[in-house]
């Protein structure tokens, strides 16, 4: 691959953040086309894919917690 190859590979990478965390999220549930995952993680910057990943996971923790305390608070699992 010549340097101009790389170039072009480093340009052709256009998906905006709000891209990364909908292919993120899709990771997250584990249901993915085979070629959109592949047209997907050609076009993110590794960069976006780790930052949507750290908020992803921290938000589906959040939520789960959240999820947890209400039904022990609300007497459901007693």
């Amino acid at each position: 691959m010549s340097v101009s190859d790389q170039d072009r590979v480093v340009v052709a990478r256009k998906h905006t953040m709000i891209q990364t965390f909908r292919t993120v999220a899709w990771s997250f549930f584990g249901v993915r086309k085979a070629a959109d995952h592949e047209s997907d993680f050609s076009a993110v910057s590794p960069v976006h894919v780790v930052v949507a990943g750290v908020i992803g996971a921290l938000v589906l923790v959040l939520v789960l917690a959240s999820l947890v305390n209400w039904v022990l608070s609300s007497g459901i699992a007693a």
